[in-house]
């Protein structure tokens, strides 16, 4: 049966995903028909025609014919596994997978695998081998269909205890069914060609009945005939032909907690084929005002899910007091036309007053057609086992207590009695069983109603000291008693199990919040693990575990209570969860003999990680894991946001990077270009007419030769300063300074730059220590005097002076140029800045400022501009390096 190409896989692992293999199933009746028989002449002829066939395992049960059809054929050896002190021979599916074959043989697609392999069903082997790209030829017979289960059981009597699911069928390319006559296989089998005689003997007896072989031929026959429905449906669909397609049925299958949910949604997924693959929903209806259903019909519930997912089908919850009007609601919006329902063993009372289910929903559906599944025979004994209370119920303390105020009533009662003639002691008595019921809900409330009227009866009714009823009256009095007893109960109970829901809900919702508040407040995705790693080990009350991708793999990152070390098989479970986006581990099809349950974090988009919760943590169905399941939810997204915050902040990080690069190379071309022109000419002159020269003009050249290599240093130093910047390897290396030293040394550096300029310093005699790298606050110094160098005119003065405050050391440079238009202040720091409109680039590439913006910054200090200081002119520049520790007032 060809499958419909599934839509694209977001992940990384989809891009070397390989084509999926064909599978070919052989399908018979039973055992016995020849399917690997068939299927070993089969793959001789492909052998023959050339190709690459291998026998992973076939199961000849010592039928010689066979074993004779294994001969020259390649065969895989079989994987040891210990199991309770022996060792039993299993597939390799390691092995098949290195070896790849084109076609490769599994017999026997049904069997369960011993404890300890990879998968507990070989028809999940099959699954990886297919994914991987290999061919697959399986055999199947058709009782152990896991939708036929309940249909074989009635016609064999016999419960089969390997199934496979349908969807693992449904997704076969080809199915033959190897067909021969009930008679033709009675005498194979009295023949002794398929069990030895005696087995053959009990087996003829029993399940290879005429009529039982009979009923599962017709079957296989109509899972085939299915099989080329489906094929036919889908070639149609591919091309575009018009019909009327039975896909306009939708199938709702109701199920509870009781032990009939499985068999409905078998049910379900039969009445699915018979309407070619019609979808369906198996939904349950919560009910608010009832109480939590207990352990065992959530665990069966939750069975009842995970059956309908792996026969193709969708679980769903649905929630309302009222089931009818919700079932209804549901398939009004969705265009349901089948709703699938189990009739059990209601109370005569609930059939006579038409309050069950199935009337309820016959009366309210309109163009639904109602499905009613009877409860099966063989169930009977089950559904009576005694079942343990829900929780909630009334436990022995609430009878005990609902006797002691049975009891504070009668001492009142006797009080009352003798201190005042008449009295209505009644009332006393119903004030005790409506505290009862307000407390304890309906049974206690009932029971203390009983117990009152008996002990009222006999202490103060005549005749007294007896039970004998002496009025009608008295029988009206039981009666009020337990109407009393019965509506407060009621709705006490009632009051209680939503006070119980409501609460379970809004520690649920507050949890939810709480994470999500805690994992928007993540930084990174490192962070935003560990917070998703605590939230789910606080609601599954077990550890947890998270695993990111990094270099092609996953790794643990985060873990809560503590990040523990994984071993072999829990990481082989957590790749598996990774690469394929299915669950693995305990609990699952995958691994299941580990100690964690990996599920995968699905984002909007794409995979985001795996995420690990201790083994037995979570009860199936329970409230525990539907929150665990909703953090997960969360965190998966959460993380996924991280991973497109840093990809935006890499990108913006590339950008500027592009940026700034296309600007230096701008620079380089324009800056560079002009000293070197320079030097090269100067050079060239003095070379060729060197001994023609004056002595001055000699002296003139090499001035500018030294002036311009000069100038061509100091563009490369700038370059290299801002590359430090910019890629982040700046290393500071902080040591105590005393400012005055740093500023005497930057001064002496530009001063043969002056010219005519003079350089005025003022420095306080005492001045206090401040830690930061000497080398970076020189550098920035000097670029700052050179800018004012540059744009002051000759004969200008500038002045170096430096002071302090409580906290801080400032620095301060003024020139006398014509300043800084004040728009333009908050920008002088940018990179490749100039002030003029056709820039002069002899006065430098517009780095200097930028480059101590950002040496005095990485060394935690401020800078800043200010123009005009002096008659619309001037610049000032101040540097504010913090102290370690504040200067009191008095000391400066």
């Amino acid at each position: 049966m060809p499958e419909t190409p599934p839509g694209p896989d977001p992940s990384p692992v989809a891009l070397t995903r390989p084509k999926r293999g064909r599978l070919k199933v052989f399908l018979g009746m039973s055992p016995g028909v020849g399917k690997t028989y068939e299927m070993l002449r089969a793959a001789r002829r492909r052998k023959a025609e050339g190709g690459d066939v291998v026998v992973g395992v076939v199961e000849t049960h010592g039928r010689r014919e066979t074993e004779s059809l294994l001969r020259g054929m390649e065969m895989m050896p079989r994987r040891p596994i210990d199991y309770k002190g022996r060792v039993l021979m299993e597939f390799d599916i390691d092995a098949a997978l290195a070896r790849k074959p084109g076609l490769l043989l599994v017999d026997e697609y049904a069997h369960s695998n011993v404890p300890g392999s990879r998968h507990p069903k070989r028809w999940q082997d099959v699954e990886e081998l297919l994914s991987a790209g290999i061919d697959v030829w399986t055999t199947l017979n058709v009782q152990h269909l896991e939708s036929l289960s309940d249909v074989v059981l009635r016609i064999t009597g016999v419960r089969q205890r390997e199934a496979v699911p349908d969807s693992a069928l449904s997704r076969a390319d080809d199915i033959e069914v190897v067909d021969i006559t009930p008679d033709e296989l009675r005498k194979r089998l009295s023949e002794g060609k398929v069990y030895v005689p005696e087995t053959a003997r009990l087996a003829s007896e029993n399940f290879f009945k005429v009529e039982n072989l009979t009923a599962l031929r017709e079957l296989s026959l109509r899972r085939a005939a299915q099989t080329v429905d489906d094929q036919l449906l889908a070639t149609l669909r591919e091309r575009g032909v018009e019909g009327p397609w039975a896909a306009g049925e939708r199938i709702l299958v109701l199920v509870g907690g009781d032990a009939m949910a499985a068999a409905l949604v078998r049910t379900g997924r039969r009445l699915s084929d018979m309407m070619m693959d019609a979808p369906w929903t198996v939904a349950h209806v919560e009910r608010p005002n009832r109480p939590v259903s207990g352990p065992d019909s959530a665990a069966r519930l939750s069975q009842a899910f995970m059956l309908a997912e792996q026969l193709g089908g969708r679980p769903l919850v649905l929630t309302g007091d009222d089931v009818v009007k919700a079932v209804m609601d549901h398939a009004h919006r969705n265009n349901v036309t089948q709703i699938v329902i189990g009739k059990g063993r209601d109370s005569r009372i609930h059939d006579l007053l038409g309050r069950s289910l199935a009337a309820g929903l016959l009366r309210a559906a309109r163009g639904v057609a109602i499905h009613i599944v009877t409860e099966p025979v063989d169930d009977t004994v089950e559904l009576n086992k005694a079942v343990p209370p829900p929780p909630g119920s009334p436990h022995w303390r609430a009878y005990a207590v609902g006797a002691g105020f049975i009891g504070a009533a009668t001492a009142l009662a006797l009080f009352l009695d003798r201190a005042f003639e008449r009295v209505d002691l009644g009332v006393v008595y119903l004030s005790a069983v409506l505290a009862a019921g307000v407390l304890y809900g309906l049974r206690p409330a009932l029971a203390a109603a009983t117990v009152a009227f008996l002990v009222y009866n006999f202490l103060f009714l005549e005749p007294r000291y007896t039970f004998y009823i002496g009025s009608p009256t008295d029988i009206l009095t039981l009666i009020v008693f337990w109407a009393v007893a019965s509506v407060t109960g009621g709705l006490a109970g009632r009051v209680r199990d939503q006070a119980r829901n409501a609460q379970r809900r809004a520690s649920a919702v507050s949890a939810l919040l709480a994470a999500s508040q805690a994992l928007a407040a993540a930084d990174d995705r490192f962070e935003t693990a560990r917070v998703l790693a605590e939230q789910t080990a606080a609601a599954a009350g077990a550890k947890a575990i998270v695993l990111l991708p990094r270099d092609g793999d996953i790794t643990p990152v985060a873990g809560a209570p503590e990040l523990e070390k994984l071993g072999a098989a829990a990481m082989a479970a957590a790749r598996w969860a990774w690469e394929r986006g299915e669950p693995a581990g305990h609990g699952t099809g995958t691994l299941p003999q580990t100690s964690w349950t990996f599920r995968p974090l699905q984002g909007v988009r794409s995979r985001s990680g795996v995420a690990g919760i201790e083994a037995d943590a979570l009860a199936p169905g329970s409230d525990e894991e539907r929150l665990a399941l909703a953090l997960l939810d969360q965190g998966a997204v959460a993380l996924e946001r991280a991973q497109l915050a840093g990809d935006a902040v890499e990108t913006e990080t590339l950008r500027r990077t592009d940026r700034f690069r296309g600007a230096l190379m701008n620079s380089v071309s324009h800056d560079l270009r002009t000293p070197l022109s320079t030097v090269l000419g100067a050079a060239t002159t003095l070379i060729e007419y060197g001994p023609t020269l004056k002595p001055e003009v000699r002296k003139d050249l090499l001035l500018s030769i030294r002036e311009e290599a000069e100038r061509l240093s100091r563009y490369v130093g700038d370059l290299l300063d801002m590359t430090r910047l910019e890629g982040g390897a700046l290393n500071i290396k902080a040591d105590w300074t005393d400012i005055r030293d740093v500023l005497n040394a930057a001064a002496e550096r530009v001063s043969r730059r002056l010219g005519s300029r003079r350089l005025t310093r003022d420095f306080p005699a005492q001045l206090s220590v401040v830690s930061l790298d000497q080398g970076l606050l020189e550098q920035a110094l000097v670029n700052i005097l050179e800018n004012a160098i540059a744009y002051s005119p000759d004969g200008s003065t500038i002045e170096l002076a430096a002071y302090e405050d409580r906290g801080s050391v400032v620095i301060s440079i003024e020139d006398e140029g014509k300043g800084i238009p004040t728009a333009e202040l908050e920008l002088v720091f940018d990179k490749f800045r100039r002030m003029e409109e056709q820039p002069d680039r002899s006065k430098g590439a517009g780095l200097g400022l930028a480059i101590a913006k950002g040496f005095v910054e990485a060394m935690n200090g401020r800078i800043a501009a200010a123009s005009p200081i002096l008659d619309d002119h001037g610049t000032r520049i101040l540097i504010s390096l913090p102290k370690s520790i504040a200067t009191h007032r008095d000391l400066l």
